[in-house]
């Protein structure tokens, strides 16, 4: 088995972002702190948050617990859906909950999702979003985060953005594995110079992809389980994978990386093509399609 470092991306603004990342979505309270523990201890850098996963004061404590100096740390918060009039209050919270005084990477959610007085949400479509990413430039430029993304954004949605954006999104942060490559849309943000982040980079909940039959032959091949093929399929090609357990021996299994082949590369790339292999696994429902084509609830 073959398992090189695992490399650090450069971002379009001369930083580097670690090429493998905790992901802290669904980490039930009183574990995600161990999981973030045990992973800076397994020589993971970089940690993904979320102030709407309702633990990032726990991840904080984690962070603080591990030893290992906040400056060697790259941690990622996002701006969430309903906090695009005021981000710097949303930011301001996730600082004070991390217990740090600056972030690495700042994401905005795509769309403005209002808290309703029944207590549902729903999307407003007449929010302008160039607006939240003004406010997302203006956050930069305090100096509180070195840098500001995008999180599910499409191609058109993009588009949208560039006609007025002063500061380009470092990444966009989508869901992205065989069974959704979303080959456009990586793409055309490799051509903006836009860094790719996979998140539920094993398909979703339960890893339903490792389980099928052409993961479960390359992982035999290089003697490793299929999870690590579908982690290194994203490192090999420049994408960031965002990988989530709560057991040490998987948060150190996750970390390791494999050289694939180009025929690993392509039966991975084409997977989705295969009848009944293409799949998304998050699509909530906000009556938006957020400008993907296959989000099965559309406007």
């Amino acid at each position: 088995m073959n398992t090189p470092e695992i490399p650090s991306f450069q971002l379009s603004n001369g930083n580097s972002i670690p090429g493998i990342g905790l992901g802290t979505w669904l980490a039930p309270p009183g574990e995600v702190g161990e999981a973030v523990v045990a992973a800076l201890k397994e020589g993971y850098r970089h940690i993904d948050c979320a102030l709407i996963y309702k633990n990032e004061a726990e991840v904080g404590q984690g962070i603080k617990r591990s030893g290992v100096p906040r400056e060697e740390i790259f941690i990622t918060s996002k701006l969430w859906n309903t906090f695009h009039p005021n981000a710097a209050e949303s930011l301001r919270r996730s600082l004070e909950d991390l217990g740090t005084d600056y972030l690495d990477l700042y994401n905005g959610s795509n769309e403005l999702l209002p808290v309703n007085p029944d207590g549902s949400r729903s999307v407003d479509r007449g929010w302008d979003m160039s607006k939240t990413w003004a406010q997302m430039e203006e956050i930069l430029a305090s100096g509180k985060v070195k840098a500001i993304g995008v999180c599910n954004w499409s191609v058109p949605y993009l588009e949208e953005l560039k006609k007025t954006w002063r500061v380009k999104p470092v990444v966009n942060q989508v869901e992205l594995h065989p069974s959704l490559p979303q080959h456009e849309l990586v793409q055309w943000c490799k051509k903006e110079g836009i860094l790719v982040e996979a998140y539920s980079p094993l398909g979703g909940s339960g890893a339903p992809i490792a389980s099928d039959s052409e993961i479960v032959r390359i992982a035999k091949k290089h003697d490793v389980a299929p999870a690590n093929i579908l982690i290194s399929f994203h490192v090999n090609q420049g994408v960031v994978p965002l990988v989530k357990s709560t057991s040490p021996s998987r948060l150190k299994s996750n970390f390791q990386i494999v050289n694939l082949d180009d025929e690993d590369l392509k039966t991975l790339n084409e997977f989705s093509k295969q009848p009944g292999k293409a799949k998304r696994y998050n699509t909530p429902l906000w009556g938006w399609d957020l400008g993907f084509s296959d989000w099965y609830e559309r406007s």
